[in-house]
């Protein structure tokens, strides 16, 4: 008859088996009904038992939570919808939400969390670099790095093998702002149009397409010569699928701490604001009972929020009457007003706040192609000050 040692409350039991050998089993609880167990085996109770012990240690402590056989696709559900979701912005988890439906799950889902490899990863990564930009790449190393991260955390495993492999090297893109010259003939062409003063801000505060979008009047202070920026409109998925994915355009918070600020406005930028103002006004009174006031600095005829693809547009017919690259996107406005700041000797650290950078290495980085000039402007103004030539 085979013995057996019972242990206290949640310790485990060792018993002997029919053919000689020890059997260990601890209780990890209990899952959709059903009490889930581990069992542990060797030729010697004390053997058992060690690995008994062990395995208690490291249940007390998270290691356990999940067993070996959850799957990678698994835990990567669970730490989208009860980790990610609550804190992410909305664009942020359906980017991460569908980086994992369509690359991680189908390719690595499969392989038991605690038995993935860096080499698994390695693999996934190079075989996605053969299809896929380098960006989009990088992009999906991101999310799994975020998911191991979790679980490292909470112990369900020992390391983050997605922080030991390398994804492809992103080249820099080589930012080509507009001049002056050009800046000001983008304004010209957009002078008297309804998104005239988009211009201005995107022009002159190098403020972000999403943040124009969410501005609104309460942030404004036309007496006082400022705006803040607090929230910004996406369009993001709804999470339905009738008749195709559908999305809704929704306000959020900036995109970091450092993007939320207060920026000080130009004069031609308050006559800009006020000026859009009384054609917001005129717009109102012509839409009568269709009028939804939502706030918003920017919105199409009727009061709603301006949809990003309405402004795209106006954009390209901007550039096209100004005679300037349909190439250039809109956020090389927000480039353009970094570079013209920084040619006229501006302080980085002034543009980085004005940026909403989080550090100022970030500034110099994307804009270093303006350093050389501003070198040799240091120079000379050296040889004006100390100069004995």
């Amino acid at each position: 008859m085979a013995k057996s040692k019972r242990r206290g409350a949640g310790e485990g039991l060792v018993r002997e088996r029919k053919d000689g050998r020890w059997e260990g089993r601890l209780s990890l609880g209990w899952e959709n009904g059903q009490r889930k167990l581990k069992y542990f085996f060797g030729r010697t109770q004390g053997e058992v038992l060690e690995k008994l012990l062990a395995a208690r240690a490291e249940h007390s402590h998270g290691l356990l939570v999940t067993s070996k056989s959850q799957t990678l696709g698994t835990f990567i559900d669970e730490w989208l919808e009860s980790t990610l979701k609550p804190r992410a912005k909305p664009r942020a988890f359906e980017s991460f939400s569908t980086i994992a439906r369509l690359h991680l799950k189908p390719a690595l889902g499969a392989i038991a969390l605690q038995k993935l490899s860096p080499q698994h990863v390695q693999r996934f990564l190079n075989e996605k670099s053969e299809k896929l930009s380098p960006q989009t790449v990088s992009n999906i190393k991101t999310v799994l790095r975020s998911a191991l991260a979790q679980a490292l955390k909470w112990g369900v495993v020992s390391r983050n093998v997605a922080a030991l492999v390398d994804a492809p090297r992103i080249p820099r893109r080589q930012v080509v702002p507009f001049d002056a010259a050009q800046a000001n003939r983008l304004l010209e062409a957009a002078s008297g149009s309804r998104y005239e003063a988009v211009y201005e801000l995107a022009l002159k505060l190098g403020m972000r397409r999403s943040e124009l979008l969410g501005l609104r009047w309460a942030d404004v202070d036309l007496d006082g010569r400022t705006l803040r920026v607090a929230q910004s409109m996406q369009r993001v998925s709804t999470g339905s699928k009738v008749k195709g994915k559908k999305t809704a355009l929704v306000a959020t918070e900036v995109k970091t701490d450092s993007s939320r600020r207060t920026i000080a406005l130009p004069d031609s930028v308050v006559k800009a604001l006020k000026a859009h103002r009384v054609r917001h006004a005129q717009e109102r009174l012509a839409a009568g009972s269709a009028w939804r006031d939502c706030g918003l600095v920017f919105t199409n005829p009727t009061g709603r929020a301006t949809e990003p693809i309405v402004l795209h547009r106006n954009y390209k017919t901007i550039l096209k009457k100004a005679w300037l690259p349909v190439t250039m996107r809109f956020h090389d406005l927000r480039h353009s007003a970094a570079s013209l700041l920084l040619a006229q000797g501006v302080a980085p650290k002034m543009i980085a706040d004005l940026l909403g950078h989080s550090r100022i290495g970030i500034t110099m980085d994307l804009y270093s192609h303006i350093l050389p000039a501003m070198r040799r402007d240091t120079a000379d103004a050296m040889d004006q000050i100390l100069g004995r030539g």
